[in-house]
Order: structure tokens, then C-alpha cells, then sequence
């Protein structure tokens, strides 16, 4: 059989990041709420009567924002060294198709309230599974290449003052900065060159990372992450007025740096 075969979503995800560095790892590093909002007429209410007794159940859901796979793939937690694709989750795959187990709050109508969650806002959903603990875990199983792995979850920790203009910068309608600290360094080994980290001061362990136009200054130990300030990406020249604003967030960057950089 090489014919083509069509998949049409059955609802999508609100909720959570919307950029692939601000999804976690796997769900259960993850500590968000959202919903899944299946799509009206076509009988869907009835398909989820008695959904509701689960505590967990499965997505089948569309990496719509996955480019193109190989064979060979580096995974955030796989020691340095590439792993065949299939003995990995990476999203890049040869159909774009994932599975996640997600907690269930409630059901509403055509609404899933779902909490820690790997899924990124939008994300078409093709199906949905009760999660059944005696068919579905299987704690004992050999993991391969992972059970030689070192954990790579860290302890997060923010400073006050990183504190305080990461809940600021929300506030304005920025990005969620401690969520995506959380995903990119307590949840993964560092990586240089896919993450956009930049060696500050070896001496004192310091780095920044670069999350689209912002940056996190943080101090990393073999067991924690102190982030320790938060800086505007842009130079001051690039935040004259009349300057190209391609992002349409230098407002938002101008008011960042009057409050907390004067």
C-alpha cells in the first residue's frame, strides 16, 4: 500500500507555549493546564460519554510545526551522541505523528480540561484514548540507550530581581519566561549550539540563553539552575523610535528597559 492517507483533526489544543522551544520534553515534566476543544457537529458529545472516569488519557495528536526528519537524530537527553530516530521522540518523523499521556480534570461539552501537557497551542488533535494503567505502564521495561543516560532534570531556582520582570514581562502579554527556563534548561542537558547558549563567565559557571527577543542570565550547577537576571535582546539603537520592529514587541522592550534597567 503506497497511496496517500488522510487524517482530518477532531479538535485542537488551547493552551500552552506556542513556540516548539517552549514545549516540554514529555508531559510529565510539564506543569500547565489547557484544553481541548473538539470540533461541533459531528457527534463528538456522544463519543465522550463516560470519559470522564479517567485520570489520564492519550492524544493522538499532528507535530504541525515538525520540519523535516532524518534517519540520525541528537535528542536533549541522549549523552552527547546520535540516536536512530525510532528509539527516540523526536517530533521531526517520516509521518508527523505524536502521543502523549495528559491528565484529565474534566469534560465539558465538547471541552477537555487537560493539565502537563508536551503540546503546543493549536496543535491539531487526530484521536483520544482512555489511558488504562494495567494494559498501558509497564514501569520495569528496559528503556535501551536511555537507561544509561544520566538524569538531566536540574533544580529551578530564579532570583528575585529575575522574579520580578519575568512576572512584568507576562503581565504586559510577553512571553512566559520561567515556563520556558523550566523546558529549556531544568528538563534537558545544555547544548550550545541548538539552544542558543552563550558562555558569559566560565569561572563563575554563568550563561545566557536567547528565547526570541529576550535573554536569561543563569548560573548552572551539576544539580541547579540559579536564572539570575532578564535583558532585553536588542541593542539601544534598535530600540530608537522609527527603528524596523518585525516582532511588533519593541514597545514592549522600551517600557522593560525604563523599569528596570533606569
Amino acid at each position: 500500500m503506497d497511496e496517500a492517507v488522510t487524517f482530518s483533526p477532531i479538535g485542537f489544543v488551547r493552551g500552552g507555549g506556542r513556540y516548539p522551544q517552549e514545549a516540554p520534553r514529555q508531559s510529565v515534566l510539564a506543569r500547565n493546564r489547557g484544553v481541548v476543544e473538539l470540533l461541533p457537529g459531528r457527534g463528538f458529545e456522544t463519543a465522550l460519554a463516560d470519559l470522564a472516569g479517567f485520570d489520564r488519557i492519550w492524544l493522538i495528536f499532528l507535530f504541525d510545526r515538525a520540519g523535516n526528519w532524518r534517519p540520525m537524530v541528537r535528542p536533549p537527553d541522549g549523552a552527547g551522541r546520535k540516536i536512530g530516530l525510532f528509539a527516540t521522540r523526536s517530533p521531526h518523523r517520516p509521518n508527523p505523528i505524536g502521543i502523549s499521556a495528559v491528565e484529565l480534570e474534566k469534560v465539558e461539552g465538547l471541552r477537555l480540561f487537560i493539565r502537563n501537557f508536551d503540546l503546543l497551542d493549536g496543535t491539531p488533535v487526530l484521536d483520544i484514548k482512555p489511558y488504562i494503567p494495567a494494559a498501558d505502564a509497564f514501569p520495569e521495561s528496559a528503556a535501551g540507550w536511555r537507561d544509561a543516560v544520566p538524569q538531566t532534570l536540574v533544580s529551578l531556582e530564579f532570583s528575585p530581581e529575575a522574579t520580578a520582570a519575568i512576572a512584568w514581562i507576562q503581565k504586559q502579554g510577553g512571553p512566559d519566561l520561567a515556563e520556558v527556563a523550566h523546558v529549556q534548561l531544568a528538563t534537558r542537558r545544555p547544548d550550545p549550539k541548538r539552544q542558543r547558549l552563550r558562555e558569559m563567565d566560565p569561572a563563575r559557571g554563568e550563561w545566557e540563553f536567547a528565547f526570541r527577543t529576550w535573554r536569561l542570565r543563569f548560573l548552572r550547577t551539576d544539580g541547579e539552575v540559579l536564572v539570575s537576571a532578564v535583558h532585553s535582546g536588542y541593542h539601544a539603537e534598535e530600540l530608537a523610535e522609527g527603528a524596523p520592529d518585525p516582532y511588533r514587541d519593541k514597545a514592549l522592550h522600551r517600557a522593560f528597559c525604563e523599569r528596570f534597567l533606569n
